[in-house]
């Protein structure tokens, strides 16, 4: 009797799911932080950045294997034997969809930033009484960020400071430049409003 090949199983394109999705938590977590307003849940997976380009591997090795299972070459078989009947689950659209899904995930990281909720507009600052806004400027030190998708999440906690005018972050650069109003926010609002999020505040500078 002949043995039946071998096709990719459920455990690989479970494997190469995993893998890609570990691989982008470090950058999916912020988004699901600010949807569900978890903001301090957003640096939780932040330690997995390291080992991302080891994560992608994996995910491209265990598919390619997953592939080349699927296509490779049958053996031939008597007149005698019934092949065996794939399962959806072992066809190639199936392998298909798991390896667009991976490569999504595996992807996050360069369009996940586009995803975060529209800035409201912030308001000004001006007081009713005519008196002019004392303006500062300063420039904080952000560890744990690890894509554009914190730098987002930061500047969306600092933009619900009270008194916040502009705020620029930088995921490159590790660093969120803040201006606002001294006489409706302090700096230490600011930097409390980027500790809220999980990442922190290593240096703030004097303002400017």
């Amino acid at each position: 009797m002949s043995n039946v090949p071998a096709h990719p199983s459920k455990s690989l394109f479970g494997a190469g799911l995993m893998a890609a999705l570990a691989a982008s938590l470090c950058c999916i977590t912020p988004l699901l932080a600010v949807v569900g307003g978890l903001g301090g849940a957003a640096s939780i997976f932040a330690w997995v950045e390291p080992y991302r380009p080891y994560l992608v591997g994996l995910t491209v090795a265990v598919l390619g294997f997953a592939w080349y299972r699927q296509l490779r070459p049958q053996p031939a078989v008597d007149c005698c034997t019934v092949p065996a009947q794939r399962s959806v689950m072992q066809s190639t659209g199936f392998l298909g969809a798991v390896t667009a899904l991976a490569a999504l995930l595996l992807a996050f990281p360069y369009y996940g930033a586009n995803l975060y909720p529209t800035a409201r507009p912030i308001a000004s600052t001006v007081a009713a009484n005519g008196v002019a806004p004392i303006w500062q400027t300063r420039t904080y030190r952000i560890s744990g960020m690890t894509c554009e998708a914190c730098a987002r999440h930061v500047e969306q906690a600092v933009q619900q400071v009270p008194g916040v005018r502009t705020v620029a972050v930088s995921y490159d650069q590790a660093t969120a430049e803040v201006r606002f109003d001294a006489a409706h926010a302090q700096a230490a609002q600011v930097e409390g409003a980027i500790n809220s999020t999980g990442y922190h505040v290593t240096n703030p500078t004097t303002a400017r």
